[in-house]
Formats: structure tokens, sequence, C-alpha cells
């Protein structure tokens, strides 16, 4: 496992903003630094949503309202107990003043607790709505930056709707990612008239799924839906093309990575998805609303890695870099960090982001709402020729 306890920035702990030196002369302001930890799937399965969210965290600010701010990274290993583990180092033993992470459903559900009993902000960077829904007492201290799956499995069914699909079949992650987002795609199927006549699992490290796509192609489905993150997600629909499927395929939104358009190659060719705004920024319409934050984001991002790089996963860290950007300054009026006072003040600050544009759409939080983000962060996308292309609705 491969772990950052230092800084993300590749710099000593007490280096970012600060020599270690000068911290060691001056201890008050080594206190007085605002601390982020962030627990991200750096190896393992979910890599390819954690290393661009890595990436991103070197982009983030180092200094806010006059505060040094202080990144801390560690690897999960897309692993739920060792996502746990490192949720309690950051607070036990770090004392960070917010959590950004995990990359994954299973992951950031599983950090919960640690987190609520830790009284420690953390924004998910995970899809599902269960993160964050209801918003109760472990919620209370859970946000995310992604958008919900019921915002994506309602545009899939619309798109489906719309094309004259009149049943689907299901394949998703055999966890939380894969049974959440089917509840949603289910429950937006109906509404729309879509029968769904075949609901298949399969698993992150499977070789193979080719006896589920089987079972599927016997159901003759006018369309297939892939419930799956990452990597790992090319090989439903790889499968089914190679079996001869020539139906409509859609993924969810967990596969917004170049890494999965590598894998998945000329096979997911002509195949949709509800994807945020910023893997097609320079495509979205003049009004959107996330249009100009988008490009700023990806040229900073591609200046640094390259033509096509971005992906959605270093949009959602960058989201939670503006998120907390606009409310530790309000926090600081209320306790200095490293204290109780700033973490609670921290909290509040997050659940009364109003108005704020960032790179997937337009943040409007609330005491029920802890995303924020309403219908203008979903576009839906085809992938052409290995590439993202808006489809105007």
């Amino acid at each position: 496992m491969q772990r950052f306890p230092s800084v993300a920035l590749g710099l000593p702990r007490l280096a970012i903003g600060c020599a270690a030196a000068a911290a060691m002369l001056a201890p008050a302001l080594a206190l007085a630094q605002v601390k982020i930890g962030l627990v991200l799937s750096l190896t393992g399965p979910a890599a390819s949503l954690g290393i661009p969210a890595r990436d991103t965290a070197l982009m983030l600010p180092r200094e806010i309202a006059g505060q040094k701010i202080e990144y801390i990274v560690l690897d999960d290993a897309s692993d739920t107990t060792q996502a746990v583990q490192d949720t309690q180092k950051l607070i036990s033993e770090q004392h960070v003043d917010a959590i950004i992470g995990s990359s994954t459903t299973p992951n950031s559900l599983a950090m919960l607790d640690t987190v609520a009993s830790g009284e420690t902000p953390a924004i998910s960077l995970a899809s599902s709505a269960k993160i964050i829904e209801p918003v109760d007492a472990k919620r209370h201290w859970m946000f995310k930056t992604p958008q919900t799956d019921a915002m994506m499995a309602s545009a899939i069914a619309e798109h489906a709707s719309n094309h004259g699909v009149k049943t689907i079949a299901y394949i998703g992650q055999a966890d939380a990612l894969g049974e959440t987002f089917y509840a949603e795609v289910a429950k937006f199927a109906q509404i729309h008239h879509i029968e769904i006549v075949a609901n298949e699992r399969f698993n992150r490290t499977d070789p193979s799924v080719t006896g589920q796509v089987l079972k599927i192609m016997a159901a003759k489905p006018g369309a297939v839906v892939v419930g799956a993150a990452g990597t790992p997600a090319a090989l439903p629909p790889k499968t089914l093309v190679q079996r001869g499927y020539k139906g409509t395929i859609y993924h969810n939104h967990g596969v917004g990575n170049n890494d999965f358009l590598r894998v998945c190659g000329a096979d997911c060719n002509g195949t949709f998805l509800p994807a945020s705004p910023v893997l097609v920024a320079a495509q979205l319409p003049g009004d959107h609303p996330s249009k100009r934050i988008a490009l700023d984001y990806v040229a900073r991002f591609e200046a640094q890695h390259g033509a096509g790089s971005v992906s959605a996963f270093g949009a959602y860290t960058w989201d939670a870099g503006m998120l907390l950007a606009n409310a530790i300054p309000v926090a600081l009026k209320s306790g200095a960090p490293g204290t109780p006072a700033f973490r609670h003040a921290l909290r509040d600050a997050l659940e009364a982001t109003h108005g704020l544009a960032d790179t997937n759409g337009v943040v409007n939080m609330s005491a029920t709402d802890h995303l924020g983000l309403d219908q203008r962060a979903r576009v839906m996308v085809e992938i052409v020729n290995g590439k993202w292309a808006y489809q105007a609705r």
C-alpha cells in the first residue's frame, strides 16, 4: 500500500506555506494552520478515481483567509477497512479540521461513524445519495460533491425513454454502489414505463462477466445499464459488444476518466453516460453556470498532466476545495483551526453554502441537502471515437 503521510504537494508536512524550521520556531503559527486530510483510493481497483483526486489536491490553495493550509493524503487501497483506519488516524493523530474522501461509495459509507464520532466535517467524492441522505446524526458531518445516483439514473431513464427503449437490463458492482444505483434505475425506469428484464452483479476484481452477459442477452433488452466505477466498469460493455449485443449501453458517472476510455477502447464507442459538465467543458452552451469555472480547472490540470487528462474525479476534488475555501473564512470567525469550535463552525458554514458555482453546477446546500446541486449538474455524453461528446437535449 502506498501512503502519503506527508502533504500531497510532495513536501514535508509542515512545509506547506512555511518551512519546517520556521514552524518549529513558531509553534503558535503551526497550530494555527488549517489541516485538511484526504482519504483517497490511490491503489487497488478504484485507483483510477483516486489518482486524479490526488493530482488535483496538489493544485488546491496553500493559503485561505490568511491561514496556511496543510494537506495530508492517505491511501485507502480501495478497501473499506483501510478507509476507516485512515479516517481514524487523520482525526485522532493528525487532528485535521476537515476530510476530503473517500473515492468510492462503500468506503465513504464506512467512514460515516468515525467522522460523526470525531465531529469532523467530511466531503465525500463518491456518488451514492446514501452517503448524505437522510441528514441524520451521522450524516450531519458528511457532505459530497459528485451528483447523486438518483440524478444520474433519472437522466438515463429519460434518455432511454426519449429514444424508444421499452426494456432494460442492469449489471452492477456487487457492493453498495451497484445496489444503490440499481434502486434508482429501477425507480426511474418505472416512472418512464420501462421494464427491467434482467439484474446481474459482478465483483470489481472479476476477470470475466460472460455468465452474467449471456443471461442479459437471453432477456433481449433494448438497453443495458452498467452500474460500476473506474476501470472495472469497462468489463461489462466490452463483453456485451464482443458477444454481439446491438442495443444501447449506458454507464453511470463513475466512469468519467480517461483510464476508463483507454481500457474500454473501441467497444465503448456509441455508449452513453450522464456526466459532470467538466468532461465536456469546451462543448457546453455559453450560458451554462459551470462553463467558465470548468474551463479554468481544465486549463490548470492539463497544463500539468497533458491534453485530455481531466476526469470528473479530479473535478470533484477541486469542487471540495472550493467548498472549503468558501467556508473557512466564515468558520475562522468562531474559532481557531485545530479546535472543536472551528470544526463545528466549518461544518455549519459548509451547510450554509448558497449560490456557489463550481465545475459541476451551482451549490445551494441546506440542513436537509448536503450536496446542493440541481439538474444543471448533469449532462448526457456519448463516447465517440474514444472521446466525450456533449449531447444537447
